[in-house]
């Protein structure tokens, strides 16, 4: 932090702060004596000036800024519009010109996008005031410091701690933090703070409080009439805890307050009792105060260029920002001096002021901009994750009558969401659908006719629950905020039918027309941000805990908002640095997998990872086939082979094995009696989990539905019947019975020797093992799914359907998706050229499966990476998800966990190789559980970590010998940079891999 010394007036900074101290060649003093002795008295008056500049404008726009320096030596600029690197370049020129550095500021309330593009933006100041933890303002005040910094930028014109006790307010509204003092003026100060910490000059505006106008001070002068103890009371107290605290900096507004200062048409910028006896004088502020624009109508109607400048200095102000004519000003200026308005020592005073300040801001060690990276060092995923934790911060719950939110049973309740001004399917809407199957509808065009909105109504009779979306709002109260009548009145109609949650994505001010709404929520804002975080309100998968921070007619109360459930614990969609790792880590992904795609080990996958909750990356890469037609999308469906074993079968078999209804410790025989008298007759149910029962790894028993001339006609048909039903392939049919025939074949397979512990000299066998070693085996899980579906008595893909994938809101996960998804939206795997001699999309890779209608207990699930990242992390959160318990806490943890010396395997699932080597990262905890997939799939849960890791591909396009992926240790590679993204997030040396 910084400490103010007053000493003969003149202020001097202290450095107080944790961070590391610039390297001095001099002191303050001497750096100071040193500049101010460089100059003269018209050139100590140009620092005085802070002209605005932009990096949008012409060569002659630079000449003329470029003339402003060489010429009149002014002390600073403060940028408009344009684009960072386009700033960055002329920073740097016009600093290399300037014989004293030059102050760079900006007016960046929301950050550099509130100028600049190619910027992110935070949250308007509005938005903010629903924050109810203070830290989380502090932390945008220290990134809008770093983002600062890193463009050379010194001085930002924020915090506007303007109590905006007006809701007609034109010029302030979203940009106050609300109507309550007390919240205005604490987040104000955290907001300072993390800018002044970071050393980045703040500026407390518009003082003496611009909350209460119905008048823009850029087009006119703003009265405001109240008495003094009401302006000492409410507008001017947030100013008075800033100064307290020690904010450096001070922009005065353009009102006229007769209670101040009556003179006719004085604006506060102007008047000595304002500034030097109020502000000075009686709240002791010895910062630098800068006046606001100078260019606006607010003074600039009543003065000529050069008059409002002299007038401002008078009145007791440092910095003249936005001049009209500098060269006019100072000749201005220096009559002022002859005629005893001003003197030398006024002059001078002030700008030893703002040298003291640019030496606090290292001006004194000024070096360029660096351009090179600085768009993705302003776009960090770091600076993204505080942009997202605050907007998930401040939405707020407002009305929640019907306990709705969050919504938690997707599979028993019909949900359905209309998005009133944008396309169906943009961002609120696809967020919706990664947590339920949720019908979507649209009135793109808000103002449609009441027809219209009539028709949609008929539609969402038949839902229980619609969510409604009012989008594309604007902040203005005479367009009233952009929400039509019509959409109004429909909303309206649509709550007294059915159950509403109406989402309103614009200031908290338009909330008077849905005051009435039994399930409201305020996001206040339009923007993607805010689209993608609402859902996640919704679903729970972030905690409301937002506060209106202003009062909305007598109807909504400040302070109204109610935090939902914490304990829901469904997926959040965030940022790396949001859940503890290292963003700039997790791009090496990306090498990884197009180096993959470039060296046709597969020809796309998805990733996605998630941390503690939260999905920090989620990437789809390449394309579905190596023509390049059609692109992988977040989704894409798979094929992920043996990963339906514990995403599939497993659960079902913890399912049983929790209730009782199976015990892990019996044969398999105790529950398939024609195991007994056979070869697997003691088969224990335990050990075929763990792979050691000694079943042979796989049979193929497709070669035995083939004859000489090709499928069998006993087994096959082209055409579907009763008969033959089930789908092979398109155009080709099993047998219904053909599930009777592979299950005789696998009990008539022979079984693995166990190993031998010792043989006599001749070599002979003397004694084997008591357990067989541990080979992987496909046959354990036709045998586990034949247990599961007597004991179940219902086919396993319909009780995975009802008792999990349903529930958890899953849209993708499915046996057989041919027919329920576009042929577009699943990845194919293999051109099959010995058995089906056809390409095989849409219906399952592994043959058996295939034989069995593509519902088999080893394989034949489909997904894409999001509904596949959902099941394993209820696993990880030990069966917990959604506010449902699927499996009791001890569950999958006891199956997880190893249980035999010697083998590696968990109880159906695999885990780390101890030695190393193995299918997961050596990074990997000894607690990981996941599985791999022949198709080239992968899926672990890490609990030391919280980590959750997929990975999908269809590497077995076109030729499943394609060996590529695994050789190049691909799904490996990419589960290292998760660990190496949160260790690096941890600490200051980077680990990069080799």
């Amino acid at each position: 932090m910084v400490s103010f010394l007053i000493l003969s007036g003149a202020l001097f900074l202290s450095w107080n702060s944790p961070k590391k101290k610039p390297v001095r060649t001099m002191n303050q003093d001497a750096w100071v004596d040193s500049i101010m002795n460089s100059m003269s008295p018209r050139q100590r008056i140009g620092q005085l000036f802070m002209v605005a500049a932009y990096s949008n404008k012409g060569e002659k726009h630079v000449k003329e800024i470029e003339e402003l320096i060489t010429k009149h030596g002014i002390g600073g600029l403060i940028f408009f519009q344009g684009g960072p690197v386009r700033q960055a370049i002329l920073t740097n020129k016009y600093q290399a010109l300037s014989n004293v550095p030059l102050f760079i500021a900006m007016d960046a309330e929301w950050g550099l996008g509130m100028r600049l593009d190619s910027v992110i933006s935070f949250p308007k100041q509005m938005t903010l005031g629903a924050i109810t933890d203070n830290k989380y303002i502090y932390k945008m005040g220290k990134e809008v410091a770093r983002q600062c910094r890193r463009l050379g930028v010194q001085v930002n014109f924020a915090p506007c701690v303007d109590v905006n006790s007006n809701p007609n307010n034109p010029v302030i509204g979203m940009r106050s933090f609300g109507e309550d003092k007390v919240n205005v003026a604490n987040k104000g100060i955290a907001y300072m703070k993390g800018m002044q910490d970071n050393f980045v000059l703040p500026t407390a505006k518009h003082f003496p409080g611009h909350g209460d106008t119905e008048t823009d001070s850029h087009h006119t002068l703003p009265v405001i009439n109240h008495g003094l103890q009401r302006l000492t009371d409410i507008e001017m107290y947030p100013f008075r805890q800033l100064i307290k605290d020690s904010v450096m900096g001070v922009l005065v507004g353009h009102i006229h307050v007769p209670a101040l200062d009556n003179t006719p048409n004085r604006a506060t910028t102007l008047s000595p009792h304002v500034v030097t006896n109020i502000l000075k004088k009686e709240l002791g502020f010895h910062g630098l105060i800068f006046t606001d624009a100078l260019n606006m109508k607010g003074v600039s109607s009543f003065y000529k260029p050069g008059e409002v400048d002299v007038h401002a200095l008078i009145a007791g102000n440092d910095v003249l920002l936005f001049p009209e004519n500098v060269p006019v000003a100072i000749g201005k200026i220096e009559k002022a001096i002859e005629n005893k308005q001003l003197t030398q020592e006024d002059i001078d005073q002030r700008v030893r002021k703002i040298l003291r300040a640019k030496y606090w801001a290292g001006l004194d060690q000024l070096t360029p901009v660096v351009v090179k990276n600085l768009y993705e060092d302003l776009n960090s995923t770091a600076a993204r994750a505080v942009q997202q934790e605050l907007y998930e911060k401040a939405i707020t719950v407002v009305f929640n009558d019907d306990q709705l939110i969050p919504l938690k049973y997707p599979d028993t309740t019909t949900i359905a969401s209309v998005s009133i001004g944008r396309e169906k399917g943009n961002t609120f809407q696809e967020m919706l659908s990664k947590y339920a199957n949720v019908a979507h509808f649209a009135v793109a065009n808000k103002n449609a006719d009441e027809a219209v909105y009539d028709a949609l109504l008929n539609e969402l009779k038949k839902f229980e629950v619609v969510i409604v979306g009012v989008q594309n709002t604007n902040i203005f109260n005479n367009k009233d905020y952009g929400i039509s009548e019509n959409s109004r009145k429909f909303i309206k109609k649509l709550q007294a039918s059915t159950k509403t949650i109406v989402c309103v994505f614009g200031n908290p001010y338009s909330l008077k027309f849905f005051a009435t709404s039994p399930n409201l929520l305020c996001a206040y804002e339009d923007n993607e941000v805010t689209y993608k975080v609402v859902p996640q309100i919704l679903f729970g998968g972030v905690q409301a805990t937002g506060r209106l921070p202003v009062s909305v007619g007598k109807e909504i109360a400040i302070n109204s908002g109610f935090d939902t459930n914490p304990y829901v614990k469904r997926l959040r969609y965030a940022y790396p640095e949001n859940a503890g790792m290292d963003g700039a880590t997790l791009r090496q992904i990306d090498s990884i997998a197009l180096k993959a795609i470039a060296d046709k080990a597969t020809p796309g996958c998805q990733v996605i990872a998630v941390k503690n909750g939260t999905v920090v990356f989620d990437k789809a890469y390449g394309h579905l086939t190596y023509d390049k037609k059609e692109p992988v999308t977040s989704n894409t469906l798979y094929d992920i082979a043996s990963i339906s074993k514990v995403a599939g079968t497993l659960q079902a078999i913890m399912f049983l094995q929790e209730r009782d209804l199976i015990d892990l410790n019996k044969k398999a025989s105790y529950y398939l009696p024609e195991l007994k008298n056979t070869n697997k007759e003691d088969l224990v149910i335990k050990d075929i989990l763990t792979h050691q029962a000694g079943l042979i790894p796989f049979l193929p028993h497709w070669k035995r539905t083939l004859d000489t001339s090709g499928f069998n006609k006993c087994y096959y048909s082209p055409e579907k019947s009763d008969t033959f039903c089930r789908l092979v392939v398109p155009g080709l049919y099993c047998i219904n019975t053909i599930e009777d025939s592979l299950w005789k074949w696998t009990i008539e397979s022979d079984l693995l020797p166990k190993p031998v512990l010792k043989k006599n000299k001749k070599g002979k066998v003397e004694k084997r093992a008591d357990k067989h070693a541990y080979v992987y085996s496909d046959l354990g899980f036709y045998i586990l799914k034949r247990i599961a579906e007597k004991v179940l008595e219902q086919p396993l893909d319909e009780f995975l359907q009802q008792n999990f994938f349903d529930p958890l809101g899953l849209n993708t996960v499915t046996y057989c998706p041919l027919g329920k998804f576009p042929l577009n939206q699943i990845a194919p795997t293999e051109e099959d050229k010995y058995f089906r001699k056809a390409l095989i999309r849409g219906t399952v890779h592994d043959q058996g499966a295939a034989l069995l209608g593509g519902v088999a207990g080893h394989a034949g699930m489909f997904s894409n990476a999001n509904d596949l990242a959902v099941i394993m992390q209820m696993n990880l959160q030990k069966g917990f998800y959604g506010g449902t318990r699927y499996f009791l806490p001890k569950t999958v943890p006891y199956f997880a966990e190893k249980h035999f010396e010697n083998n590696r395997r968990g109880l159906g699932w695999d885990k780390p190789e101890p030695d190393g080597n193995g299918p997961t990262s050596d990074y990997a905890s000894p607690n990981t559980f996941g599985h791999t997939g022949f198709t080239g799939t992968a899926a672990w849960a890490d609990p030391d970590q919280e980590l959750v890791y997929i990975f999908l591909s269809n590497r077995v396009f076109p030729d499943a010998g394609n060996q590529k992926l695994i050789k190049g240790g691909v799904r490996t590679k990419i589960q290292d940079v998760l660990y190496k993204a949160i260790l690096n997030y941890n600490t200051d040396k980077r680990i990069t891999l080799k």
